[in-house]
């Protein structure tokens, strides 16, 4: 594939795309293989279906990626929704589902507001909210509630909570049987370690990845969970 010098110059990385790091869990219908790009930008393989989440050409050259069956967007923000990186992976027949602050974005998008729910082939989509309670720019938040979503995602038996950018929010509570979970950590838009550790107290998922984390210590939230019995996981996620 030859690139235009105006996508390469969009991404820092164009390492091949077997070279990223990958975890492959065990599910009814088969294997289910996490990709970790980078930041906030994830891919799932499960059975012939690949599932991008928030794919960001500053993260990854797209070009380079497996094209999408399913593309899902947390919210507005650049480091998440980059329609370069979406053009470049979406199929005549993708579908993309977005939140509410990403109305209008993609023609024929699928909008899933917080709460609502979408069963797409083999998988269950749910929607959670992403907002913010404490950390704001001049009393404004961050991420209003009601914009973003996070992605509660069912295949074969295995539930991956995504949460998109989001603190520690009461709704976390309410999350039951989390086997994999993806939340972020990075002030001030995000999380503290002290947060990311008490919301996944809060639900208590098998494993836990943080992401979106910027230059946050990640062994501070290491120490802070080394009494339960979560698994966390360090992976390239700045």
């Amino acid at each position: 594939m030859i690139l235009s010098a105006a996508v390469v110059g969009k991404t820092q990385n164009n390492k091949p795309f077997k070279s990223f790091e990958k975890d492959s869990f065990e599910t009814s219908l088969g294997k289910l293989t996490i990709t970790f790009v980078g930041h906030a930008s994830l891919m799932l393989e499960a059975g012939n279906t690949i599932i991008h989440v928030d794919p960001t050409m500053a993260q990854a050259n797209y070009a380079l990626f497996p094209k999408g069956d399913l593309i899902l967007i947390t919210h507005e923000h650049d480091d998440h929704l980059d329609k370069t990186a979406v053009e470049l992976i979406k199929k005549p027949d993708t579908k993309i589902v977005v939140s509410k602050s990403c109305e209008g974005k993609f023609s024929q998008a699928i909008i899933l507001k917080n709460g609502e729910e979408k069963i797409i082939g083999d998988f269950d989509i749910k929607t959670v909210p992403a907002y913010n309670i404490v950390n704001t720019r001049n009393g404004t938040p961050f991420h209003p509630k009601g914009n973003g979503n996070g992605y509660v995602i069912t295949y074969g038996g295995k539930t991956i909570y995504i949460a998109g950018d989001t603190e520690n929010i009461p709704e976390m509570a309410e999350l039951k049987n989390i086997d994999i979970a993806f939340l972020p950590m990075n002030l001030p838009y995000t999380m503290t370690p002290q947060m990311v550790a008490d919301g996944a107290r809060s639900f208590m998922p098998k494993i836990l990845y943080p992401y979106h984390t910027g230059e946050t210590n990640v062994q501070l939230l290491l120490d802070l969970l080394k009494d339960t019995t979560m698994e966390v996981r360090v992976r390239k996620l700045k």
